[in-house]
């Protein structure tokens, strides 16, 4: 599926912390996707969450194809451990969108969620072996 999306132009934007839990989970999602994009339909809201490697976009059901808000510039590498929320900023392409962040802090990782209890996984799990260190 393709969709092209607008953007308004920058209203303002500002540093969050996103919970490891859904940061995992989308970046989980999105590397089964082959075509590099995961759409998450937040039914609850009537919005759509499209998720890149570089970001992810909210897009209102009612505007259909202009970009609501935007969480870019994830930080998962300043992490210590897995567990860890990662920094992100949210960009707002509109007026006050604080009641509908709210909203998609709680109600898109319950979209995730819903995702992947509807996604079958093809093939066996590979397990990664880490190099042992050795202390000294």
């Amino acid at each position: 599926m393709d969709i092209t999306c607008f953007r308004d132009p920058e209203i303002y934007r500002e540093s969050r912390q996103l919970p490891a839990s859904t940061y995992n989970l989308a970046i989980t999602l999105l590397a089964r996707c082959a075509e590099g994009h995961l759409f998450v339909p937040i039914r609850s809201m009537q919005y759509m969450a499209i998720v890149d490697a570089e970001e992810f976009v909210f897009i209102d059901g009612e505007r259909k194809c202009w970009v609501d808000i935007a969480w870019q510039d994830f930080k998962p590498q300043v992490r210590d451990a897995l567990n860890q929320p990662v920094a992100y900023n949210a960009v707002f392409y509109r007026e006050d969108l604080s009641v509908i962040m709210m909203r998609l802090q709680s109600e898109f990782p319950l979209a995730l969620q819903a995702l992947i209890n509807k996604t079958t996984l093809d093939g066996p799990a590979r397990i990664i072996k880490f190099p042992q260190t050795v202390k000294s």
